[in-house]
C-alpha cells in the first residue's frame, strides 16, 4: 500500500466517477476508483464535486497604496478561497502606484507574499510613456500587460491612445506575452459622459446610456487591428456584448491570436438589474439588455468566450453612490461567489464548467501547473456540495467591505473545501500563497 500525504476519498468527477485522489509533495498523484492507499490526513468526500482549483486571471486588491482600504491581499485572498479559487492574477491599477515598473511589481510582489492565502500572478501596466519598462516586466515575471481603451477611473492609471497602444504592442509581441485591452472607445464614452453631466442625467439609466455596444465594438475593432500588424496576442476583457464576441471570432479566424473572457455579472444580471440594485451593480462595460445576457450563455456553451471572470473591483460603501450614478464608483465585487453562481445557474455542465472556471485560464496564459485535475499537476482542488439551496448572505462574505450585488440570491452550489498545492486554506494558518510565472 502506497503511503501519501493526504487522501481525498469518494468524491465525483464533472464525468460522474466516484474516485479518491492521493496527493504528495503538492501535487496530484493518484486519482482512481478505491485505491489502496493510505495517508496521514483523509478527508471522506462523498457526495462532492472535486474541480480543479478556480483561475481568476482578472481580480483588484489594490495593496500596497493608499486604496488599500478598498480591498487587501488578506481579504481578497480569503474570499477567493472560500469560493474555490486558488489562483489570481492581480491587475496593474488600483494599487498605488500602479504595476508600471519594476519597483512597483517588487512592491506589489512583498504584500502578496506576506498576505495572500491564494497562489497570484500580476499584469503588468500599459500606460502612456512606460514602453521601456515593458521588456523588464516581462523579464520579472508577469503574466502579461493591461491597457485601458478608456478612462481607467483613477488619475494614475491613464487611457492608451492608438499610438501607445501600437508602440507597446510591438514591443510586448517580443516578449511572447499578451496583452489584455479594457475595449471601450474613449472618444464616445467621454464624449456622451460629459453631455450627461451638463445636462444633470446622473440616474443609473443615463450611466447604461454613456457606454453604449458601439464603443465596446469600436475598440475591439481597433485593437484587433493592431494586434494583427503587430503580431501581439490579445485578450479583450470582460466582453459584454454578442457583436464584440462576433469581432473577436472574426479577427481569430484571420489568424489574429485574440481570445476574450466573460464576467459573472455580465451573464447573470441585466440592465434592469442595474436600475432596480443602484450604484453595488455598477460596472464597466455596464450591464447590458437580458438579450445580451442570453447571447452570452450560448457563445460560452460553444467555447466562442474562453472563461469565466469576476472582474472583482471593490470600493468602500461612501464611493457607490446611489445619488449620482455618473460619480458612483464603477465596481463589482465578486471574486467569492463566481463559481457557485456558475455551478448553480446549471447552464454549464460541470465538466465545462471546471474549464471555464480553470482550465482555459491556465492554459491561455501560461500557468502550466494549474487548472487539471491530473496525475503531475499542483493539488489545487476544489469540493463543492450541489443541490442543496441557500440564501447568500453578507456575513458569508470575506470582502473588506461585504456589499455585492448577489446578496439575497439563491445558490445550489456551495465549495465545502479549498486545497493549494494539497494543504487546506484556512483563516487561522498562516498565508501561503506564491508568486506564478507564465511557461513559455
Amino acid at each position: 500500500m502506497t503511503r501519501f500525504e493526504r487522501l481525498i476519498r469518494g468524491a465525483h468527477l464533472a464525468s460522474g466517477e466516484e474516485v479518491d485522489i492521493g496527493i504528495a509533495d503538492g501535487c496530484v498523484a493518484a486519482v482512481g476508483g478505491e485505491l489502496a492507499l493510505s495517508a496521514a490526513h483523509v478527508l471522506d468526500a462523498q457526495g462532492l464535486l472535486a474541480l480543479p482549483g478556480g483561475i481568476d486571471p482578472h481580480v483588484h486588491f489594490n495593496e500596497p497604496g493608499s486604496r488599500s482600504h478598498w480591498e487587501g491581499w488578506r481579504s481578497g485572498s480569503l474570499a477567493a478561497a472560500a469560493g474555490g479559487i486558488t489562483t489570481v492574477v492581480e491587475m496593474p491599477l488600483n494599487a498605488h502606484p500602479p504595476t508600471v515598473d519594476v519597483a512597483a511589481f517588487e512592491a506589489k510582489v512583498a504584500a502578496a507574499e506576506r498576505a495572500s492565502y491564494v497562489d497570484f500572478g500580476l499584469w503588468g501596466g500599459v500606460v502612456p510613456g512606460n514602453a521601456g519598462q515593458l521588456e523588464p516586466l516581462a523579464q520579472r515575471g508577469v503574466i502579461g500587460f493591461k491597457a485601458f481603451m478608456s478612462a481607467s477611473g483613477v488619475d494614475d492609471f491613464p487611457a492608451s491612445d492608438r499610438t501607445t497602444l501600437r508602440e507597446a504592442m510591438s514591443i510586448i509581441a517580443s516578449t511572447g506575452l499578451p496583452l489584455l485591452v479594457h475595449a471601450e472607445s474613449d472618444e464616445l464614452t467621454r464624449t456622451l459622459t460629459e453631455q450627461a453631466a451638463r445636462e444633470g442625467r446622473v440616474t443609473m439609466r443615463d450611466y447604461l446610456d454613456t457606454r453604449p455596444p458601439a464603443a465596446e465594438a469600436q475598440a475591439v475593432t481597433c485593437a484587433i487591428e493592431l494586434a494583427e500588424a503587430t503580431g501581439c496576442r490579445l485578450h479583450i476583457v470582460h466582453i459584454s456584448t454578442l457583436r464584440g464576441v462576433e469581432l473577436v471570432r472574426e479577427g481569430r479566424d484571420a489568424g489574429v491570436d485574440v481570445t476574450c473572457e466573460v464576467t459573472a455579472h455580465h451573464l447573470l444580471l441585466d440592465e434592469d438589474d442595474a436600475v432596480r440594485l443602484g450604484a453595488v451593480a455598477k460596472c464597466a462595460p455596464p450591464l447590458r439588455p437580458r438579450t445580451e445576457t442570453v447571447a452570452l450563455w450560448e457563445l460560452l456553451n460553444i467555447r466562442a468566450i474562453g472563461f469565466v471572470v469576476s472582474d472583482h473591483s471593490p470600493a468602500p460603501p461612501e464611493l457607490k453612490r446611489d445619488d449620482d450614478l455618473l460619480a458612483s464608483w464603477g465596481g463589482i465585487s465578486g471574486v467569492q461567489s463566481t463559481s457557485e453562481l456558475i455551478l448553480s445557474d446549471g447552464r454549464l455542465a460541470p465538466g465545462l464548467a471546471g474549464e471555464v472556471l480553470a482550465g482555459a485560464a491556465a492554459r491561455r496564459f501560461g500557468l502550466a501547473a494549474k487548472g487539471r485535475l491530473e496525475v503531475g499537476a499542483e493539488a489545487d482542488i476544489a469540493l463543492v456540495e450541489l443541490g442543496v439551496p441557500r440564501t447568500l448572505g453578507a456575513d458569508e462574505l470575506h470582502y473588506r467591505h461585504r456589499q455585492s450585488p448577489y446578496i439575497g440570491r439563491t445558490l445550489t452550489a456551495r465549495v465545502r473545501h479549498t486545497f493549494l498545492r494539497g494543504e487546506p486554506v484556512r483563516a487561522d494558518a498562516p498565508p501561503r500563497g506564491r508568486l506564478q510565472k507564465p511557461s513559455r
